[in-house]
């Protein structure tokens, strides 16, 4: 099986589904409503994925599994990630001096994969092992 890569550019920012669960980072609906990738249609058709799909987005600052989303109005070669622990976990920790990571214009490349998407905890547990090493 050929395994296709999409090189894009990653943004991060609020949607109302993550605003409106923020509060509760460890339940159903945050996990739901921040796990997600937004590829444009044209994109998400190239990677192949199906429906209800999955895939693995991989920067410089690390890799994360989320689950796919076909959106209309994205355009081409730009992927959109809710702000959430999985978006941190491929944005990295530069600040630039400003104290907040760079969300946008982030380089990166998308998959499609059969991994799951790991909850909160796990990607936690994850995350704090590779900062060890």
């Amino acid at each position: 099986m050929m395994v296709i890569i999409l090189k894009a550019i990653m943004i991060s920012g609020r949607t109302l589904g993550q605003g409106a669960t923020c509060e509760a980072k460890m339940s159903p609906e945050f996990f739901k409503a921040t796990s997600t990738c937004a590829l444009a249609e044209s994109d998400y058709d190239a990677l192949g994925i199906p429906k209800d799909g999955n895939v693995l987005v991989r920067t410089r600052s690390g890799e994360v599994v989320v689950s796919a989303k076909r959106e209309g109005g994205i355009p081409p070669g730009l992927i959109f990630m809710p702000m959430g622990p999985w978006a941190n976990a491929v944005v990295g920790p530069k600040t630039g001096g400003c104290g907040t990571p760079l969300y946008k214009g982030v380089e990166a490349e998308v998959t499609g994969t059969d991994r799951r998407v790991k909850g909160v905890r796990e990607l936690f547990a994850d995350l704090e092992t590779e900062g060890q090493r």
